[in-house]
């Protein structure tokens, strides 16, 4: 999904405890503030770079994201072999 303006602060903070890291670590590896991070999630918006930024470091942490499919959207982990 490259499209990151589709993906919800939901998924975000689910990707975030399935690869069990607290907002600051991720903030910090996106170079956000976690002020940030936490409005993002909180689905109240953000600026396209940041959560560009936000996404980028979660899929290079190995999350994939998952366009509604009619059960609406989802993320999982990717299979590390």
């Amino acid at each position: 999904m490259s499209d990151f303006t589709q993906i919800t602060g939901r998924q975000i903070a689910a990707a975030r405890a399935l690869l069990g890291i607290g907002q600051v670590e991720l903030a910090s590896s996106a170079n956000i503030s976690a002020p940030t991070l936490r409005r993002i999630e909180a689905d109240e918006g953000g600026m396209k770079n940041n959560i560009a930024a936000v996404c980028s470091a979660l899929i290079d942490a190995g999350v994939i994201f998952i366009e509604s499919n009619g059960n609406g959207p989802g993320v999982r982990l990717r299979d590390p072999s």
